[in-house]
């Protein structure tokens, strides 16, 4: 037995500390990157506040669409499947990719399913689009050609796909909340759009989105953590308070009453509810292929950038900026697209709000464990999370989509205009055709064009060629009728 005096412990919260300097300290590396176990615990509950509100906004998104027959998800379905898949993804990732990065169901994916695919075929075909391009990712990992794909779109074009997405979320924000919404045809006008839902901004519902949209905006200018689910509960609350007091014709979806017993047992009943090529036959091979390109292009790109400027920002990226094990971290986003499909939740990937827990110092995969717990939670409070009204909620949405343009525009090469114009129009055309689709479709082959145009075809990658000539395709197809 050694006679030599005990080592000095170290002070708490610093590497090594406490529990995590055992086995648990071991399979995470927690004091071999510099943090601790109450670090990875805080940052675990940041990044859960900070993101939850993904629980609330990704049913309103796809409860308030219809499939081809008509039907709609079912809200406190809904928040199950989105916490679930949340919990479930978010652990795999902590335990196996050993990141802080989490993962829900994607904003911007989830327009899609909602708005482009579920209208032209029912909401199990559509999930299983999703979990076809879960499938694709996994493949694209599993045989290296991930990032090759990913350095076949200009550096330019994947920050406009990302920010037209942004741009896109605001605009479902904003009709979805009543602050603006379509002029009727019968109204004779060229102006599309209208303020309120007479030209004017009326009523308590809209007031509530207002002040909401402002209580956000200032929270995030004032850095406070977990802005985005301080705001909805303060609206949600004050909403309650107007709905019990004043005479409302109508909250939307959603009543925000609380419920007679805020927990309850989940309810699983859209789990495993796919169809992967019913699709297809719905809207032919062509389309349907389209479609899944559009998710899987979503998922692609945004989760690439998320999952390295997370790994940056935590320091665990090297001297070349690579990140070692990074295919096994996109191999699990890949798990996770699927997944999101498979549970009706849509597709789940990685989320930049993972900056929160990295900020309050978490360095390894153990603060998703955290997080992953904590959604895990929230699937017995489906009552609660389902009487947040939209008007509470869709503040949120300008939130999120005025941050990823923030980070995003000044990332374009504005001075040329041969990446710079087809940045642009993809920017505008997802939300002013209603459709990340067709910003995808345009930029392409807007950036093929003006390439050639400018005797640069030599520097398009083949793979933009080819997407092109299908966009270009799809979009002659009602000429041709062969819709």
């Amino acid at each position: 037995m050694s006679t030599s005096a005990p080592a000095k412990a170290p002070m708490p919260d610093q590497p090594g500390s406490g529990p995590g300097s055992g086995a648990l300290d071991r399979y995470f590396k927690i004091s071999e990157r510099g943090s601790s176990l109450p670090r990875e615990i805080r940052g675990g509950f940041a990044t859960f506040f900070a993101m939850a509100y993904i629980i609330v906004l990704n049913p309103i998104i796809l409860g308030s669409s219809k499939d081809l027959y008509g039907n709609q998800l079912d809200n406190g379905q809904l928040v199950t499947a989105t916490a679930l898949t949340a919990a479930f993804t978010t652990l795999l990732m902590g335990v196996i990719g050993n990141v802080p990065i989490a993962l829900a169901a994607g904003l911007g994916v989830n327009s899609v399913v909602a708005l482009q695919l579920a209208p032209r075929m029912s909401w199990p075909d559509a999930m299983g689009m999703v979990v076809l391009a879960g499938f694709v990712v996994m493949l694209l990992v599993a045989t290296g050609l991930r990032e090759r794909v990913m350095n076949a779109v200009p550096y330019g074009l994947r920050k406009a796909i990302a920010i037209g997405i942004g741009l896109f979320i605001m605009m479902i924000g904003l009709v979805d909340s009543g602050f603006i919404s379509r002029m009727p045809d019968a109204a004779h006008t060229t102006v599309p759009m209208q303020l309120g839902g007479n030209g004017h901004l009326t009523g308590w519902p809209v007031l509530v989105f207002i002040l909401g949209a402002l209580l956000t905006l200032a929270l995030i200018v004032r850095k406070v953590p977990g802005a985005i689910l301080i705001s909805i509960v303060v609206m949600t609350v004050l909403a309650m308070v107007i709905n019990a007091v004043a005479d409302v014709d109508s909250w939307g979806l959603t009543t925000p009453t609380w419920p007679g017993n805020p927990v309850a047992t989940p309810d699983f009943g859209l789990i495993g509810e796919v169809s992967l090529f019913g699709g297809f036959g719905k809207v032919g091979v062509l389309t349907g292929v389209l479609f899944v390109f559009t998710v899987l292009l979503s998922c692609f790109f945004d989760a690439m950038g998320t999952i390295m400027g997370v790994s940056d920002e935590a320091k665990l990226t090297d001297a070349e900026g690579q990140m070692p094990g990074i295919n096994k971290v996109l191999f699990i986003d890949g798990v996770a697209v699927a997944a999101g499909g498979a549970s009706s939740a849509s597709a789940t990937t990685a989320f930049v709000e993972s900056t929160a827990g990295v900020g309050e110092g978490a360095r390894t995969g153990f603060a998703n464990v955290v997080t992953g717990a904590l959604f895990a939670f929230a699937l017995f409070l489906t009552p609660v999370a389902t009487m947040v009204p939209s008007q509470a909620a869709t503040p949120a949405l300008l939130a999120v989509g005025f941050l990823i343009l923030a980070g995003s525009i000044k990332e374009i090469d504005w001075a040329d205009h041969t990446i710079a114009i087809p940045a642009f129009v993809t920017m505008v055309m997802m939300p002013f055709t209603y459709s990340i689709t067709n910003g995808i479709g345009m930029g392409f082959i807007t950036f093929v064009v003006l390439r050639l145009a400018a005797g640069r075809g030599k520097e398009v990658p083949v793979p933009l060629y080819v997407v092109s000539a299908v966009f270009a395709f799809y979009y002659l197809m009602p000429a041709l009728g062969l819709t």
